[in-house]
Protein backbone atom coordinates (compact mmCIF):
# COMPACT_ATOMS: atom_id res chain seq x y z
CA UNK A 1 0.00 0.00 0.00
CA UNK A 2 1.62 3.21 -1.17
CA UNK A 3 1.93 6.13 1.25
CA UNK A 4 0.60 8.67 -1.30
CA UNK A 5 -2.48 6.47 -1.78
CA UNK A 6 -3.14 6.50 1.95
CA UNK A 7 -2.57 10.26 2.00
CA UNK A 8 -5.44 10.63 -0.49
CA UNK A 9 -7.82 9.67 2.32
CA UNK A 10 -7.12 12.97 4.08
CA UNK A 11 -7.97 14.90 0.88
CA UNK A 12 -11.63 13.81 0.95
CA UNK A 13 -13.47 15.69 3.74
CA UNK A 14 -16.41 13.25 3.84
CA UNK A 15 -14.18 10.17 4.06
CA UNK A 16 -11.95 11.85 6.63
CA UNK A 17 -14.96 12.65 8.82
CA UNK A 18 -16.30 9.11 8.46
CA UNK A 19 -12.98 7.59 9.54
CA UNK A 20 -12.63 9.91 12.53
CA UNK A 21 -16.23 9.22 13.53
CA UNK A 22 -15.61 5.46 13.32
CA UNK A 23 -12.44 5.68 15.42
CA UNK A 24 -14.20 7.85 18.01
CA UNK A 25 -17.08 5.41 18.49
CA UNK A 26 -14.70 2.43 18.62
CA UNK A 27 -12.77 4.27 21.35
CA UNK A 28 -16.02 4.74 23.29
CA UNK A 29 -16.73 1.01 22.97
CA UNK A 30 -13.24 0.21 24.28
CA UNK A 31 -13.61 2.57 27.25
CA UNK A 32 -16.80 0.80 28.29
CA UNK A 33 -14.89 -2.50 28.52
CA UNK A 34 -13.12 -1.21 31.65
CA UNK A 35 -16.25 0.02 33.51
CA UNK A 36 -17.21 -2.85 35.85
CA UNK A 37 -20.75 -3.89 36.65
CA UNK A 38 -21.69 -2.88 40.25
CA UNK A 39 -21.29 -5.48 42.98
CA UNK A 40 -18.68 -7.74 41.34
CA UNK A 41 -15.37 -8.77 42.89
CA UNK A 42 -13.38 -8.57 39.64
CA UNK A 43 -10.24 -10.32 40.94
CA UNK A 44 -12.25 -13.29 42.23
CA UNK A 45 -14.09 -13.52 38.90
CA UNK A 46 -10.85 -13.51 36.93
CA UNK A 47 -9.50 -16.34 39.08
CA UNK A 48 -12.71 -18.27 38.43
CA UNK A 49 -12.63 -18.01 34.63
CA UNK A 50 -8.85 -18.22 34.13
CA UNK A 51 -7.81 -21.06 31.80
CA UNK A 52 -11.35 -22.08 30.76
CA UNK A 53 -11.66 -22.38 27.00
CA UNK A 54 -15.26 -21.29 26.71
CA UNK A 55 -14.51 -18.06 28.59
CA UNK A 56 -11.31 -17.43 26.62
CA UNK A 57 -13.30 -17.47 23.38
CA UNK A 58 -16.21 -15.44 24.74
CA UNK A 59 -13.80 -12.99 26.36
CA UNK A 60 -11.98 -12.61 23.04
CA UNK A 61 -15.20 -11.74 21.20
CA UNK A 62 -16.19 -9.27 23.91
CA UNK A 63 -12.79 -7.57 23.78
CA UNK A 64 -11.93 -8.45 27.39
CA UNK A 65 -15.26 -7.19 28.77
CA UNK A 66 -16.18 -10.57 30.26
CA UNK A 67 -12.99 -10.96 32.32
CA UNK A 68 -13.62 -7.48 33.78
CA UNK A 69 -17.38 -8.16 33.90
CA UNK A 70 -17.91 -4.67 32.57
CA UNK A 71 -21.15 -3.06 31.45
CA UNK A 72 -20.37 -4.51 27.98
CA UNK A 73 -19.79 -8.05 29.31
CA UNK A 74 -22.45 -9.56 27.02
CA UNK A 75 -21.00 -7.67 24.08
CA UNK A 76 -22.85 -7.96 20.82
CA UNK A 77 -23.65 -11.67 21.23
CA UNK A 78 -27.34 -11.18 22.18
CA UNK A 79 -27.84 -9.21 18.97
CA UNK A 80 -26.10 -11.90 16.94
CA UNK A 81 -28.19 -14.63 18.59
CA UNK A 82 -31.37 -12.64 17.91
CA UNK A 83 -30.29 -12.23 14.27
CA UNK A 84 -29.94 -16.00 13.96
CA UNK A 85 -33.41 -16.58 15.39
CA UNK A 86 -35.05 -13.92 13.20
CA UNK A 87 -33.36 -15.20 10.03
CA UNK A 88 -34.44 -18.76 10.81
CA UNK A 89 -37.99 -17.53 11.41
CA UNK A 90 -37.87 -15.55 8.15
CA UNK A 91 -37.57 -18.83 6.28
CA UNK A 92 -40.22 -20.62 8.35
CA UNK A 93 -42.83 -17.86 8.94
CA UNK A 94 -44.60 -16.58 5.78
CA UNK A 95 -45.34 -13.15 7.33
CA UNK A 96 -41.65 -12.50 8.04
CA UNK A 97 -40.68 -13.84 4.61
CA UNK A 98 -43.12 -11.39 3.04
CA UNK A 99 -41.64 -8.56 5.10
CA UNK A 100 -38.12 -9.43 3.95
CA UNK A 101 -39.24 -8.97 0.32
CA UNK A 102 -40.82 -5.55 0.86
CA UNK A 103 -37.60 -3.65 0.34
CA UNK A 104 -36.14 -1.11 2.73
CA UNK A 105 -39.29 -0.71 4.82
CA UNK A 106 -39.57 -4.46 5.42
CA UNK A 107 -35.92 -4.70 6.39
CA UNK A 108 -36.37 -1.88 8.91
CA UNK A 109 -39.24 -3.76 10.59
CA UNK A 110 -37.20 -6.98 10.73
CA UNK A 111 -34.26 -5.04 12.19
CA UNK A 112 -36.58 -3.66 14.86
CA UNK A 113 -37.75 -7.19 15.71
CA UNK A 114 -34.08 -8.20 15.98
CA UNK A 115 -33.42 -5.39 18.45
CA UNK A 116 -36.36 -6.43 20.62
CA UNK A 117 -35.11 -10.02 20.56
CA UNK A 118 -31.61 -8.90 21.50
CA UNK A 119 -32.90 -6.98 24.53
CA UNK A 120 -34.95 -9.99 25.66
CA UNK A 121 -31.97 -12.32 25.31
CA UNK A 122 -29.76 -9.82 27.14
CA UNK A 123 -32.17 -9.86 30.10
CA UNK A 124 -32.25 -13.66 30.10
CA UNK A 125 -28.47 -13.97 29.89
CA UNK A 126 -28.06 -11.24 32.50
CA UNK A 127 -30.23 -13.11 34.97
CA UNK A 128 -28.45 -16.42 34.31
CA UNK A 129 -25.00 -14.91 34.76
CA UNK A 130 -25.94 -12.89 37.85
CA UNK A 131 -27.46 -15.97 39.47
CA UNK A 132 -24.37 -18.02 38.65
CA UNK A 133 -22.00 -15.37 40.00
CA UNK A 134 -23.88 -15.29 43.28
CA UNK A 135 -23.66 -19.08 43.50
CA UNK A 136 -19.91 -18.90 42.86
CA UNK A 137 -19.49 -16.29 45.62
CA UNK A 138 -17.62 -13.70 43.55
CA UNK A 139 -19.74 -10.75 44.72
CA UNK A 140 -18.68 -7.99 47.06
CA UNK A 141 -19.74 -8.28 50.72
CA UNK A 142 -23.37 -7.37 51.33
CA UNK A 143 -24.32 -7.69 47.63
CA UNK A 144 -26.92 -10.20 46.46
CA UNK A 145 -30.60 -10.97 46.27
CA UNK A 146 -33.31 -9.74 43.94
CA UNK A 147 -32.03 -6.17 43.85
CA UNK A 148 -28.64 -7.42 42.62
CA UNK A 149 -30.31 -9.55 39.92
CA UNK A 150 -32.38 -6.62 38.66
CA UNK A 151 -29.43 -4.20 38.72
CA UNK A 152 -27.18 -6.63 36.82
CA UNK A 153 -29.87 -7.44 34.25
CA UNK A 154 -30.54 -3.76 33.60
CA UNK A 155 -26.84 -2.91 33.42
CA UNK A 156 -25.93 -5.69 30.98
CA UNK A 157 -29.02 -5.16 28.81
CA UNK A 158 -28.31 -1.41 28.66
CA UNK A 159 -24.70 -2.13 27.72
CA UNK A 160 -25.82 -4.42 24.91
CA UNK A 161 -28.29 -1.79 23.63
CA UNK A 162 -25.57 0.85 23.69
CA UNK A 163 -23.19 -1.43 21.77
CA UNK A 164 -25.94 -2.08 19.19
CA UNK A 165 -26.47 1.66 18.83
CA UNK A 166 -22.74 2.27 18.38
CA UNK A 167 -22.58 -0.41 15.68
CA UNK A 168 -25.53 1.06 13.80
CA UNK A 169 -24.08 4.56 13.99
CA UNK A 170 -20.75 3.35 12.61
CA UNK A 171 -22.50 1.54 9.74
CA UNK A 172 -24.63 4.58 8.90
CA UNK A 173 -22.20 7.45 9.42
CA UNK A 174 -18.78 5.81 9.51
CA UNK A 175 -16.84 3.34 7.39
CA UNK A 176 -17.44 -0.40 7.39
CA UNK A 177 -19.91 -2.63 9.19
CA UNK A 178 -20.25 -1.33 12.75
CA UNK A 179 -21.01 -4.64 14.47
CA UNK A 180 -18.11 -6.37 12.73
CA UNK A 181 -15.73 -3.51 13.52
CA UNK A 182 -16.59 -3.63 17.24
CA UNK A 183 -15.75 -7.35 17.32
CA UNK A 184 -12.67 -6.61 15.21
CA UNK A 185 -11.46 -3.96 17.67
CA UNK A 186 -11.94 -6.33 20.59
CA UNK A 187 -9.84 -9.03 18.95
CA UNK A 188 -7.10 -6.67 17.74
CA UNK A 189 -6.58 -5.28 21.23
CA UNK A 190 -5.71 -8.82 22.40
CA UNK A 191 -3.03 -9.35 19.75
CA UNK A 192 -0.22 -7.41 21.57
CA UNK A 193 -1.01 -9.37 24.73
CA UNK A 194 -0.92 -12.57 22.67
CA UNK A 195 2.56 -11.77 21.39
CA UNK A 196 3.67 -10.98 24.93
CA UNK A 197 2.32 -14.32 26.18
CA UNK A 198 3.94 -16.12 23.26
CA UNK A 199 7.30 -14.54 24.09
CA UNK A 200 6.88 -15.31 27.79
CA UNK A 201 6.21 -19.00 27.05
CA UNK A 202 8.73 -19.37 24.23
CA UNK A 203 10.93 -21.66 26.36
CA UNK A 204 8.13 -24.25 26.26
CA UNK A 205 8.25 -24.31 22.46
CA UNK A 206 11.94 -24.57 21.49
CA UNK A 207 12.81 -21.02 22.60
CA UNK A 208 13.34 -18.32 19.99
CA UNK A 209 12.98 -20.83 17.16
CA UNK A 210 9.54 -21.81 18.44
CA UNK A 211 8.51 -18.15 18.68
CA UNK A 212 9.63 -17.51 15.09
CA UNK A 213 7.85 -20.68 14.04
CA UNK A 214 4.66 -19.34 15.61
CA UNK A 215 5.06 -16.07 13.70
CA UNK A 216 5.52 -18.03 10.47
CA UNK A 217 2.42 -20.08 11.24
CA UNK A 218 0.37 -16.92 11.83
CA UNK A 219 1.59 -15.46 8.54
CA UNK A 220 0.69 -18.70 6.72
CA UNK A 221 -2.83 -18.72 8.22
CA UNK A 222 -3.39 -15.06 7.28
CA UNK A 223 -2.17 -15.72 3.71
CA UNK A 224 -4.50 -18.72 3.43
CA UNK A 225 -7.47 -16.70 4.68
CA UNK A 226 -6.79 -13.87 2.23
CA UNK A 227 -6.50 -16.35 -0.65
CA UNK A 228 -9.81 -18.07 0.13
CA UNK A 229 -11.65 -14.84 0.97
CA UNK A 230 -10.84 -13.44 -2.48
CA UNK A 231 -11.31 -16.70 -4.41
CA UNK A 232 -14.37 -16.85 -6.67
CA UNK A 233 -15.83 -18.80 -9.57
CA UNK A 234 -16.57 -16.81 -12.72
CA UNK A 235 -19.67 -17.75 -14.72
CA UNK A 236 -19.50 -16.31 -18.28
CA UNK A 237 -22.39 -14.04 -19.28
CA UNK A 238 -23.02 -13.09 -22.93
CA UNK A 239 -25.16 -10.07 -23.85
CA UNK A 240 -26.77 -9.91 -27.28
CA UNK A 241 -26.71 -6.86 -29.54
CA UNK A 242 -29.23 -4.26 -28.35
CA UNK A 243 -30.87 -1.25 -30.00
CA UNK A 244 -31.73 1.59 -27.61
CA UNK A 245 -33.26 4.55 -29.42
CA UNK A 246 -30.92 5.36 -32.30
CA UNK A 247 -27.92 3.70 -30.71
CA UNK A 248 -26.83 0.12 -31.34
CA UNK A 249 -24.93 -1.57 -28.51
CA UNK A 250 -22.73 -4.46 -29.60
CA UNK A 251 -22.83 -7.75 -27.76
CA UNK A 252 -20.63 -7.89 -24.67
CA UNK A 253 -19.01 -10.68 -22.72
CA UNK A 254 -18.70 -10.43 -18.97
CA UNK A 255 -18.89 -12.78 -16.00
CA UNK A 256 -20.83 -13.36 -12.81
CA UNK A 257 -18.42 -13.80 -9.85
CA UNK A 258 -19.55 -16.30 -7.21
CA UNK A 259 -17.50 -16.06 -4.03
CA UNK A 260 -16.10 -19.25 -2.58
CA UNK A 261 -17.03 -17.92 0.85
CA UNK A 262 -20.17 -15.87 0.26
CA UNK A 263 -21.17 -16.00 3.93
CA UNK A 264 -17.99 -14.32 5.22
CA UNK A 265 -17.36 -14.46 8.97
CA UNK A 266 -21.04 -14.84 9.87
CA UNK A 267 -21.11 -18.69 10.18
CA UNK A 268 -18.29 -18.91 12.77
CA UNK A 269 -19.81 -16.07 14.80
CA UNK A 270 -23.27 -17.64 14.69
CA UNK A 271 -21.90 -21.09 15.56
CA UNK A 272 -19.78 -19.73 18.42
CA UNK A 273 -22.67 -17.76 19.91
CA UNK A 274 -24.96 -20.79 19.88
CA UNK A 275 -22.36 -23.01 21.56
CA UNK A 276 -21.16 -20.40 24.04
CA UNK A 277 -24.62 -19.39 25.27
CA UNK A 278 -25.65 -22.71 26.91
CA UNK A 279 -22.07 -23.43 27.96
CA UNK A 280 -21.81 -20.06 29.71
CA UNK A 281 -25.09 -20.52 31.57
CA UNK A 282 -24.19 -24.07 32.59
CA UNK A 283 -20.71 -23.07 33.76
CA UNK A 284 -22.10 -20.84 36.50
CA UNK A 285 -24.20 -23.55 38.10
CA UNK A 286 -23.18 -25.83 40.94
CA UNK A 287 -25.02 -28.90 39.65
CA UNK A 288 -22.99 -31.81 38.35
CA UNK A 289 -25.23 -32.18 35.30
CA UNK A 290 -24.69 -28.55 34.34
CA UNK A 291 -20.92 -28.94 34.73
CA UNK A 292 -21.02 -32.00 32.47
CA UNK A 293 -22.92 -30.06 29.82
CA UNK A 294 -20.43 -27.19 30.05
CA UNK A 295 -17.46 -29.54 29.64
CA UNK A 296 -19.03 -31.33 26.66
CA UNK A 297 -19.84 -28.05 24.93
CA UNK A 298 -16.44 -26.51 25.68
CA UNK A 299 -14.03 -29.25 24.60
CA UNK A 300 -13.92 -32.74 23.21
CA UNK A 301 -15.20 -34.46 20.11
CA UNK A 302 -18.82 -33.37 20.73
CA UNK A 303 -17.81 -29.72 20.77
CA UNK A 304 -15.75 -30.09 17.59
CA UNK A 305 -18.46 -32.05 15.77
CA UNK A 306 -21.20 -29.62 16.78
CA UNK A 307 -19.06 -26.59 15.93
CA UNK A 308 -18.13 -27.88 12.48
CA UNK A 309 -21.72 -28.93 11.76
CA UNK A 310 -23.07 -25.51 12.74
CA UNK A 311 -20.46 -23.74 10.58
CA UNK A 312 -21.39 -25.86 7.55
CA UNK A 313 -25.12 -25.31 8.19
CA UNK A 314 -24.85 -21.54 8.63
CA UNK A 315 -22.59 -21.23 5.59
CA UNK A 316 -25.30 -22.75 3.41
CA UNK A 317 -28.09 -21.00 5.28
CA UNK A 318 -26.61 -17.50 5.14
CA UNK A 319 -25.60 -17.93 1.50
CA UNK A 320 -29.17 -18.96 0.66
CA UNK A 321 -30.57 -15.95 2.54
CA UNK A 322 -28.27 -13.37 0.92
CA UNK A 323 -28.00 -14.80 -2.62
CA UNK A 324 -31.10 -15.77 -4.62
CA UNK A 325 -30.23 -17.55 -7.90
CA UNK A 326 -33.74 -16.94 -9.28
CA UNK A 327 -33.45 -13.16 -8.83
CA UNK A 328 -29.99 -13.18 -10.45
CA UNK A 329 -31.27 -15.23 -13.40
CA UNK A 330 -34.23 -12.87 -13.86
CA UNK A 331 -31.98 -9.80 -13.80
CA UNK A 332 -29.63 -11.33 -16.37
CA UNK A 333 -32.59 -12.23 -18.62
CA UNK A 334 -34.15 -8.76 -18.36
CA UNK A 335 -30.85 -7.18 -19.45
CA UNK A 336 -30.69 -9.44 -22.50
CA UNK A 337 -27.93 -11.68 -21.14
CA UNK A 338 -27.54 -15.43 -21.05
CA UNK A 339 -25.03 -18.08 -20.05
CA UNK A 340 -23.63 -19.82 -23.15
CA UNK A 341 -25.22 -23.24 -23.51
CA UNK A 342 -27.86 -22.59 -20.83
CA UNK A 343 -31.43 -21.48 -21.54
CA UNK A 344 -32.52 -18.23 -19.82
CA UNK A 345 -34.92 -18.34 -16.88
CA UNK A 346 -35.39 -21.45 -14.78
CA UNK A 347 -32.50 -23.36 -16.38
CA UNK A 348 -30.11 -20.49 -15.63
CA UNK A 349 -31.30 -20.33 -12.04
CA UNK A 350 -30.77 -24.08 -11.56
CA UNK A 351 -27.33 -23.87 -13.17
CA UNK A 352 -26.24 -21.01 -10.88
CA UNK A 353 -27.69 -22.77 -7.84
CA UNK A 354 -25.85 -26.00 -8.70
CA UNK A 355 -22.50 -24.22 -9.03
CA UNK A 356 -23.13 -22.17 -5.89
CA UNK A 357 -23.91 -25.30 -3.87
CA UNK A 358 -20.64 -26.91 -4.96
CA UNK A 359 -18.38 -23.97 -4.20
CA UNK A 360 -20.23 -23.26 -0.93
CA UNK A 361 -19.25 -26.73 0.24
CA UNK A 362 -15.62 -25.82 -0.36
CA UNK A 363 -16.12 -22.55 1.49
CA UNK A 364 -17.76 -24.35 4.43
CA UNK A 365 -14.89 -26.85 4.67
CA UNK A 366 -12.38 -23.98 4.56
CA UNK A 367 -14.21 -22.11 7.34
CA UNK A 368 -14.50 -25.21 9.51
CA UNK A 369 -10.84 -26.07 9.02
CA UNK A 370 -9.68 -22.60 9.95
CA UNK A 371 -11.97 -22.36 12.99
CA UNK A 372 -10.88 -25.64 14.61
CA UNK A 373 -7.23 -24.53 14.55
CA UNK A 374 -7.26 -23.30 18.20
CA UNK A 375 -8.41 -26.72 19.39
CA UNK A 376 -5.68 -28.44 17.37
CA UNK A 377 -3.03 -26.03 18.69
CA UNK A 378 -4.16 -26.59 22.28
CA UNK A 379 -4.45 -30.39 22.18
CA UNK A 380 -1.63 -31.38 19.84
CA UNK A 381 1.00 -28.74 20.62
CA UNK A 382 0.14 -27.78 24.20
CA UNK A 383 -0.29 -24.08 23.42
CA UNK A 384 -2.32 -22.27 26.14
CA UNK A 385 -5.98 -21.84 25.22
CA UNK A 386 -5.85 -18.04 25.56
CA UNK A 387 -2.92 -17.86 23.14
CA UNK A 388 -4.54 -20.31 20.73
CA UNK A 389 -7.78 -18.32 20.78
CA UNK A 390 -5.97 -15.07 20.01
CA UNK A 391 -4.01 -16.44 17.06
CA UNK A 392 -6.46 -19.21 16.14
CA UNK A 393 -8.48 -19.44 13.00
CA UNK A 394 -11.72 -17.75 14.09
CA UNK A 395 -10.09 -14.58 15.41
CA UNK A 396 -7.76 -14.20 12.43
CA UNK A 397 -10.66 -14.96 10.07
CA UNK A 398 -12.71 -12.14 11.58
CA UNK A 399 -9.77 -9.71 11.61
CA UNK A 400 -8.77 -10.38 8.00
CA UNK A 401 -12.34 -10.50 6.68
CA UNK A 402 -13.41 -7.26 8.36
CA UNK A 403 -10.17 -5.55 7.29
CA UNK A 404 -10.73 -6.53 3.64
CA UNK A 405 -14.34 -5.31 3.69
CA UNK A 406 -13.43 -2.01 5.36
CA UNK A 407 -10.55 -1.35 2.96
CA UNK A 408 -12.83 -2.10 0.01
CA UNK A 409 -15.28 0.56 1.25
CA UNK A 410 -12.49 3.07 1.72
CA UNK A 411 -11.23 2.38 -1.77
CA UNK A 412 -14.74 2.77 -3.18
CA UNK A 413 -14.83 6.29 -1.71
CA UNK A 414 -11.45 7.04 -3.28
CA UNK A 415 -12.42 5.70 -6.70
CA UNK A 416 -15.64 7.75 -6.81
CA UNK A 417 -13.51 10.89 -6.31
CA UNK A 418 -11.15 9.87 -9.16
CA UNK A 419 -8.31 9.01 -6.81
CA UNK A 420 -6.14 5.95 -7.24
CA UNK A 421 -6.99 2.95 -5.12
CA UNK A 422 -5.11 1.96 -2.00
CA UNK A 423 -2.87 -0.35 -4.01
CA UNK A 424 -1.99 2.28 -6.58
CA UNK A 425 -2.65 2.49 -10.30
CA UNK A 426 -2.60 -0.81 -12.17
CA UNK A 427 -2.04 -2.89 -9.03
CA UNK A 428 -5.53 -4.26 -8.56
CA UNK A 429 -8.16 -3.34 -6.04
CA UNK A 430 -9.37 -4.52 -2.68
CA UNK A 431 -12.56 -6.48 -3.09
CA UNK A 432 -14.88 -7.28 -0.22
CA UNK A 433 -16.91 -10.47 -0.03
CA UNK A 434 -19.53 -8.96 -2.33
CA UNK A 435 -16.96 -7.49 -4.74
Amino acid sequence: MAIPAVANIAKIPELRKRLLYTLLLLAVARIGVFIPTPGIHVSALQRLVRGQTVFDIFNLFSGGALSNFSIFALGIMPYISASIIIQLLTVAVPALEKLSKEGEQGRKIITQYTRYGAVLLAFIQGFGISYGLQQQKVLLPGVGGISYYILTMLTLATGTCFIMWLGEQITERGVGNGISLIIFAGIVTHIPQGFRDAWATKDQFAGLFGFLLLLGFIFAVISTIIFFERAHRRIPIQYAKRVVGRKVYAGQSTHLPLKLNSAGVIPPIFASSLILFPATIAQFGNHAALKTVANLLSTGWLHTTLYVSLIVFFTYFYTAVTFNPMDVADNVRKQGGFIPGIRPGQSTSEYIDRILSRITLGGAIYLAGVCVLPEILTKQFGIPSSLASTFGGTSLLIVVGVAIDTLSQIEAHLMTRNYEGLLGEGKGRFRGRRG
